[in-house]
C-alpha cells in the first residue's frame, strides 16, 4: 500500500521533482528524459523506479506517463508552487490573524492581498468561515451563508 510519505519521499529529490514535472508535461521518452536532465542512467533508473513505486507514474510501450494519482499529486505540487509565489503576502495575513480581528475583515485582506483562485478559496475557507455567496442548508430554507450564527 503506497503511503503519503512514499509520494513526498518520490518527489522530495529535486531531480525527481523536476522529472516528474517532465513527464507530466511531455510524456516520457527515457533518453531524451537522461540527457536533458543531466542524470546518470543509476540515478536516472532510480528516481524512475521511486516514481513508480508510488504510483505516480507508468510505463506503456516505452513511455512514461503519469497514473491517475500521479495527475492528482502534479496539481497538489502545482498549489504549493503558486502558494510559494505569494509567501510573503501569506505572512503578512498570518501576523493580523487574531481572535480579536474579525472574521469579515480578515476575508478582505485577504481578497485584496491574493490573487489565485484556489488559494482564494483555501484561506477564505478555512481561516474565515464566512465565504460570501456560499449557501448552507438549514433545514428546510436555504440561508446564505453570511447569515448564519454560530452558537456561542
Amino acid at each position: 500500500m503506497i503511503s503519503v510519505s512514499d509520494t513526498v519521499s518520490a518527489i522530495s529529490n529535486d531531480k525527481s521533482l523536476v522529472l516528474f514535472n517532465t513527464i507530466a508535461l511531455t510524456g516520457g521518452n527515457s533518453g531524451i528524459l537522461i540527457s536533458r536532465l543531466n542524470l546518470t542512467r543509476k540515478q536516472y533508473y532510480s528516481r524512475m523506479s521511486d516514481l513508480t513505486n508510488a504510483g505516480l507514474i507508468l510505463r506503456k510501450n516505452g513511455r512514461y506517463f503519469l497514473t491517475s494519482y500521479g495527475k492528482v499529486v502534479y496539481e497538489a505540487q502545482e498549489l504549493i508552487g503558486k502558494a510559494m509565489q505569494h509567501l510573503s503576502k501569506l505572512k503578512a495575513i498570518d501576523s493580523i490573524e487574531s481572535a480579536e480581528f474579525p472574521a469579515s475583515e480578515l476575508s478582505k485582506v485577504i481578497n485584496a492581498l491574493i490573487t489565485n483562485k484556489e488559494l482564494k478559496e483555501i484561506l477564505i475557507g478555512r481561516k474565515c468561515n464566512n465565504i460570501e455567496n456560499e449557501v448552507a442548508y438549514n433545514k428546510e430554507q436555504v440561508v446564505p451563508f453570511t447569515e448564519l450564527r454560530l452558537p456561542t
